[in-house]
């Protein structure tokens, strides 16, 4: 290097003006530049129209997604402040669209609580789209100003005069496709379902949602989300096809320690449970301190009134919350001034008064419910009595499938073709579907790296059994002891042996009813696996075609066809469907599904954001009642082709 060395001084320090900070490290702000960074430029302009809507000022918002996937966010509240602000001499509107971490949100008495995770909302939307609009109705005027990649086109100006009594405000904008280089291409479906849960949040508020994509002559397709119930609808659309327990959703609502609490829950006759918590309209997946309010309170409320009532005799011992919350569905929804989120991603809350605020507000309220429906109080009681001794039997068998020792290979299913090598990171395990596959995959596999388990027959319907009866389950067990986590309470990631679950079943109805068992088994006991990515489905190939010695093999109809285009069609054309994983040789099956080098594999992820509504999609494909499962069926099966559950 010698005497080319710079010297590193104050002067080689970068400081990023404005909004370039956020264009060159925007995954700092919007967490991913992917297709969840891009639906998240929408949210953000959203969450300062329900700002709008919290304080008062606002009822409908309406979402616009154009022909050329530009966005439309116009709402009916105040309008953004077009004065001059004094401390940076600029207009409300530029304020807002250019300079980080301003708004009306931080402190000032603008709004008293807000959504908006980081409070950089329009801003960053601003820096990381090639061009934003906004125009602004107030004081009977209409103002315009435009912006390019964060970059002021023009000062805000007066573009028309406003219908009577009109307000409100209209941000135009295009995601940069320099930014966003995966895709800019919205898709409806996540779209819908953070708009419905905005909806559902903020009771009273109207949320349109217009996709304009559509081929020549049809009509666009547009829905409302608008519930006066607010979360207490929310309960009710996760419970809609599941059996409720009882008809009352119960609701409690308060203010205490400047925390504004709204829970609503009610239960089910199935064996899991659902809440979901929110901080400011911000779904929060790793719950925090309203979560363990929310808990403490349901435990000691109903302990105390089955004490009362002789439910539970004096020698017995307390339920435990998990009993308690056998097939619960619940919403917690707390508004607080200023938010503080743990963890790496900042998805849990932190403030101790929310904790106090929820267990006060609920104990209270949940008291006075059960002993004014002590009917309904009796079938909780009962359904967590049950839960407790099947927990019990649970315990017992649990005990059984603990594996003795990672080492000694001990307690292995016997099954199990396990792998050579000893480090999770290179290993990976095949579940198979039945003997006779499971007797070729072990055949042809990589028996340093590949690990086969061959279950026999359907395994259990997790959805529709208690926890006890899953753990009798052999498969089951074989499922558990071979992946060495544990589940539920005992889960430790940790322990995990492979860093693959491949998932790998006839590519028929049976097949992909197998493993739509085992993902609902996964998701319900095991969700980390699937978050952090270890869970796959194998795509063994559908048609073997045979030429002139020469050997294809086509994973899908169109492939085949393409194939045939390549090749020609004629009569040496022998072409094999493939019906089961049963009629492929080791060889065949090693070359189309096992191979790394050649395999395709899916894998199966779960966005954090929509999570609600993966709950209902397992519930109506793998709950009992039959008809939301034949709506869901009639409505998804133009898509089932790219199935990723």
């Amino acid at each position: 290097m010698g005497n080319e060395e710079v010297q590193y001084g104050a002067d080689q320090i970068q400081i990023l003006e404005g909004l370039e900070a956020v264009r060159k490290r925007p995954g700092m702000y919007i967490g991913t530049t992917a297709s969840r960074g891009l639906h998240h430029l929408v949210y953000e302009i959203v969450d300062n129209s329900v700002d709008e809507a919290l304080a008062g000022f606002c009822n409908h918002i309406e979402v616009t997604i154009n022909e050329d996937n530009t966005i439309i966010v116009k709402d009916n509240g105040r309008g953004i402040p077009v004065d001059v602000n004094h401390k940076s001499g600029l207009t409300g509107v530029e304020v807002v669209f250019t300079i980080l971490h301003a708004g009306g949100k931080f402190g000032g008495g603008g709004y008293k609580v807000s959504g908006g995770l980081h409070g950089v909302g329009a801003s960053v939307v601003n820096a990381l789209s090639e061009w934003l609009e906004v125009q602004v109705t107030r004081d009977g005027k209409i103002f315009q100003q435009r912006y390019e990649r964060g970059k002021v086109c023009y000062p805000l100006k007066e573009v028309g005069k406003a219908p009577e009594n009109e307000t409100g405000t209209r941000v135009y904008f295009k995601p940069d496709a320099l930014i966003f280089k995966e895709t800019t291409v919205y898709d409806y479906n996540i779209l819908k379902q953070r708009l419905r849960e905005m909806a559902f949040l903020t009771k009273g508020l109207k949320i349109t949602l217009t996709d304009l994509r559509v081929e020549e002559g049809e009509e666009p397709v547009t829905q409302t989300f608008h519930y006066e119930g607010g979360i207490k609808e929310f309960v009710e659309y996760l419970n809609k096809s599941k059996t409720s327990l009882y008809d009352e959703i119960m609701y409690f609502e308060g203010n205490k320690n400047n925390v504004q609490v709204e829970v609503s829950l009610q239960h089910n006759d199935s064996y899991t449970e659902s809440i979901y918590t929110f901080v400011n309209n911000i779904n929060t997946p790793e719950g925090g301190t309203h979560l363990e309010g929310f808990k403490a309170a349901l435990t000691k409320t109903f302990n105390d009134y089955a004490r009362a009532n002789k439910m539970l005799k004096d020698s017995e011992d307390n339920l435990t919350g998990e009993d308690i919350r056998e097939g619960l569905t619940a919403i917690i929804s707390v508004k607080i001034e200023d938010p503080q989120f743990e963890g790496q991603t900042k998805q849990k809350l932190g403030n101790s008064e929310a904790r106090g605020a929820v267990a006060g507000i609920v104990g209270e309220q949940l008291t006075y419910f059960l002993e004014q429906n002590p009917n309904v109080a009796k079938q909780i009681l009962e359904k967590a009595i049950l839960a407790q001794r099947a927990r019990d039997a649970a315990r017992k068998a649990r005990d059984l499938t603990r594996r003795k020792s990672a080492l000694d290979g001990l307690g292995l299913p016997g099954k199990l073709a396990d792998c050579s090598d000893k480090d999770p990171k290179n290993c990976e395990i095949f579940i198979v579907e039945g003997d006779s596959a499971g007797g070729s995959a072990k055949t042809a596999r990589s028996r340093a790296t590949q690990a086969i388990l061959p279950l026999r027959g359907k395994i259990l319907n997790v959805e529709k059994a208690r926890v006890d009866k899953i753990y009798a389950n052999n498969e089951i067990k074989a499922m558990i002891t071979a992946f060495g986590t544990g589940i539920h309470d005992d889960f430790d990631i940790s322990k995990l042996r492979y860093n693959k679950i491949i998932i790998m079943t006839d590519a028929d109805v049976d097949g992909a009813h197998i493993a739509t068992l085992m993902l609902t088994f996964l998701y319900r006991f095991m969700p980390e696996l699937i978050k952090e990515g270890h869970v796959y489905l194998a795509q063994p190939p559908l048609y073997k075609l045979e030429k002139n010695k020469k050997i294809w093999y086509a994973y899908s109809d169109e492939e085949l066809n393409q194939i045939l285009m390549d090749v020609g069609r004629d009569q040496n054309n022998k072409i094999q469907r493939y019906k089961g994983l049963g009629e492929m040789d080791p060889e065949q099956l090693w070359e189309t599904t096992m191979d790394p080098e050649r395999r395709v594999l899916l894998r199966v992820t779960i966005d954090e954001e929509s999570e609600s509504d993966i709950d209902v999609t397992f519930t109506t494909l793998m709950g009992d009642k039959v008809e939301p499962r034949r709506d869901f069926i009639e409505k998804n099966a133009k898509f089932v082709k790219n199935l990723d559950i």
